[in-house]
């Protein structure tokens, strides 16, 4: 155990289990140093410090999270990784060259107030604190951050539902410009399949069985994502449509093709003026890759409807809804929409109680205004009738329908 001055600062060199530890004590008085040496001690003895050898923690953040995001490419899925270099942006640019050892509580203070300046919402930036708080535990420095570092308060709703006229006019609304037939076509999928925007951005024509009017979604959030969905009159007529699209855009569709194509109603897009060539040109979808987002469009529709604050996610749990209150069992929602909270299932059975309330009352002779009427039905005659209604035969056809096209 030594402590040695080096310009202004003291730095400590010792040893603990046979493993030497060389750390800056980042300060210039004595007493300060041998205290700060008695705790680097107290957690190598506790197993909570990198030793010399491993110099994660001297690493500049961007060298860190670069290092960090190699380690992961074998417990992550692709889309995982993706989406884990996306979230890492805003901190590279704010750490940059910032030891991973140097970066203190007050650093990520000033990191969330930075984020949230520039519209960030509080979920994003949780986010974004757990890859952080990844690259800091494996540096051995966030033990001593966590308690000053608080998760932000997040929204707990679990997504809105339309009321039927909202619905109506959303759609309308929607049919009203050309340039929005991107998105009304979107919002039609996830209406009437409950499909989240990046299974819908992902299915390709091989998805598709024409024969069978049925979709399948290989690729979700979980595995219990990927699911066989039937097509109703809705969604058929969407996908005939968007279909015609692609054969007037990119010729006949191919196996491997993207339903919604890369480039997909992006419209003229203007060159830089050091570019030669027009100055307007209208980009050529490519159906080879998937759409990245239909947004703007989204917001335009959702403001002109009247309806703010709608995310496109929220037509997912409509649909949602209305499955639940059409008295489908918690199996056959489940089937429909792959993985579904118990918090929101919880939700579902609620809306549903009421649907199936006056189902019951339908059996008795009950009219909804809580009168008994005659009826010589017997409940016999109507029990098949509302179990078939409940799930039954569909949830058998919906397993089989996942077997074939996982044999596919």
């Amino acid at each position: 155990m030594a402590l040695v001055k080096r310009g202004k600062t003291w730095h400590t060199h010792f040893f603990v289990d046979g493993v030497r530890y060389r750390q800056s004590l980042e300060t210039g008085d004595w007493r300060e140093a041998q205290a700060k040496e008695k705790e680097l001690i107290g957690q190598a003895s506790a197993g909570k410090l990198a030793p010399s050898s491993q110099r994660f923690a001297r690493l500049a953040f961007s060298e860190a999270a670069d290092r960090y995001c190699a380690d992961r490419l074998a417990h992550l899925a692709p889309r995982s990784i993706r989406t884990e270099k996306e979230r890492l942006k805003p901190l590279r640019n704010f750490f940059a060259a910032t030891p991973a050892s140097r970066i203190s509580a007050d650093n990520i203070r000033d990191y969330i107030g930075h984020r949230k300046q520039h519209g960030a919402a509080n979920r994003t930036v949780n986010m974004e604190l757990g890859i952080l708080r990844r690259i800091l535990k494996r540096a051995k420095r966030w033990h001593l951050l966590a308690d000053d570092i608080q998760r932000l308060p997040e929204r707990r709703d679990i997504g809105r539902a339309l009321k039927h006229e909202e619905k109506l006019k959303l759609l309308k609304v929607a049919a009203s410009r050309p340039e929005w037939q991107i998105a009304r076509l979107a919002a039609t999928v996830a209406l009437n399949t409950t499909m989240r925007s990046c299974e819908i951005r992902g299915l390709q024509w091989r998805d598709i069985d024409l024969m069978d009017r049925t979709l399948t979604v290989r690729h979700s959030k979980t595995e219990v994502g990927e699911r066989v969905i039937p097509l109703n009159a809705n969604v058929w007529a969407a996908i005939l449509e968007l279909r015609e699209r692609s054969k007037l855009l990119c010729g006949e569709p191919e196996a491997n093709w993207y339903v919604f194509p890369h480039g997909e109603g992006q419209g003229p897009v203007t060159r830089p003026k050091n570019r030669p060539g027009p100055q307007s040109v209208t980009v050529k979808p490519d159906p080879t890759k998937p759409m990245s987002t239909w947004l703007t469009a989204w917001r335009k529709i959702v403001k002109e409807a009247g309806l703010p604050g709608l995310r496109f996610h929220d037509l997912r749990h409509h649909a949602i809804t209305e499955l639940a209150e059409s008295l489908a069992s918690d199996q056959t929602v489940m089937t429909i929409a792959g993985h579904v909270s118990p918090k929101m299932l919880a939700h579902y059975s609620h809306v549903r109680l009421e649907a199936k309330r006056k189902a019951l009352d339908g059996l008795a002779g009950v009219a909804p205004g809580g009168v008994t009427t005659q009826s010589t039905t017997r409940n016999s005659d109507i029990l098949p009738q509302v179990t078939e209604k409940i799930g039954g035969a569909d949830e058998t056809r919906t397993r089989d329908l996942l077997r074939d096209r996982q044999a596919f």
